[in-house]
């Protein structure tokens, strides 16, 4: 119970000390402008405008998840160890554990609210589709539910800000994801013509499914950078953590078809009843290993299965983000055992 206390505690401050950082607001903003201009930049192709869209648009989204993970994770914990306001926390009776724990909480809801309303501009977007033509018609329910969703969220902003000193860019980040939610809900129930339609024409479960999938990648890079921070400045944090991306998205190809070449030169030895060599056999398990240990990101994007009309099984979306999980808590518990021994006085 004082465990749970202290987590809700250092997770909500964590939360509004974040979505209240100019860095949060900058980046949701040129992410959800890029996501807009992802639907005329789509327009250029020869074919498959729609699945270009949604290339673009999911890209950037993670991408800006991503830089968003760096920035924050560094902010609450780096920096609080350098001004030395840790030991307000670390000096009473909380854990170092609990305290990474509910930082990363904190960090993650911020950044979830954060990717949530570039998110919802892409479904917004997606249900209006790539205008290929100019003959092509507008679809204006789409357009205006979201002007009037982000209308609402500048002037509710710009009021709490204004009248009772709250952030605008916390108010904004709150306010935008639930209410482009609300009008992607609108935009399901009219076409361009404003007739009423059923919502299973244009909802899209596998594109949320996909989405789901990316969040977990994203919760995963999170508690990565989490880890890192305890050791490591924002410059080195940053560079890490997207070295940690690129690494996760290529182990397929760099570590994955290693442990499958040589896992087939070992059966072919064991077919011609010839014995594996020690350094095969250390090299097999020093890959197999690393294999195991590196966060294997592809797994988390399905975007080409959903452009190629795939659906995504349930039974897949469990395995992922059962392995999500694990990762997570693996992540968690690194960042732990490096915060034990950290000097924080």
């Amino acid at each position: 119970m004082v465990f749970l206390e202290q987590f809700i505690a250092i997770a909500g401050h964590t939360f509004l000390e974040c979505v209240r950082q100019p860095i949060t607001l900058i980046v949701v903003v040129a992410a959800t402008l890029l996501v807009f201009l992802s639907n005329q930049f789509a327009a250029f192709t020869m074919s498959d405008d729609q699945r270009m869209f949604v290339d673009l648009g999911l890209s950037t989204i993670f991408m800006a998840g991503a830089l968003l993970a760096a920035f924050l994770a560094t902010s609450v914990i780096d920096r609080e160890i350098h001004n030395r306001t840790v030991l307000t926390v670390v000096s009473k009776p909380v854990a170092r554990a609990t305290f990474i724990v509910g930082k990363y909480g904190g960090v993650l809801l911020a950044l979830l609210a954060a990717i949530a309303l570039p998110a919802m501009a892409f479904f917004l977007v997606e249900v209006h589709g790539v205008m290929q033509t100019a003959a092509t018609p507008v679809g204006w329910p789409c357009v205006i539910f979201g002007v009037a969703a982000t209308a609402i969220t500048i002037g509710a902003a710009t009021w709490c800000n204004f009248f009772y000193g709250r952030s605008f860019g916390a108010v904004a980040i709150m306010l935008g994801g639930p209410l482009l939610l609300i009008a992607y809900a609108l935009s399901l129930l009219f076409d361009p013509q404003w007739n009423l339609i059923e919502i299973s024409k244009e909802f899209r479960l596998e594109l949320w499914a996909a989405v789901l999938l990316m969040a977990m990648a994203l919760a995963v890079l999170t508690a990565i950078a989490i880890g890192v921070s305890t050791r490591f400045g924002q410059v080195t944090t940053i560079g890490i953590t997207l070295g940690a991306l690129i690494l996760g998205l290529l182990s397929d190809w760099i570590i994955g078809r290693k442990v499958h070449d040589l896992e087939q030169s070992a059966a072919v030895r064991e077919a011609a009843g010839t014995a594996a060599t020690l350094s095969d056999q250390v090299l097999l398990t020093a890959a197999e290993a690393a294999y195991s240990v590196v966060p294997n990101f592809q797994v988390f994007w399905v975007i080409d299965a959903v452009n190629q009309g795939q659906s995504i099984p349930l039974e897949y979306t469990v395995r992922v983000l059962g392995y999500g999980a694990l990762m997570v808590t693996a992540a968690l518990a690194l960042a732990i055992a490096l915060f034990q021994r950290r000097e924080v006085g």
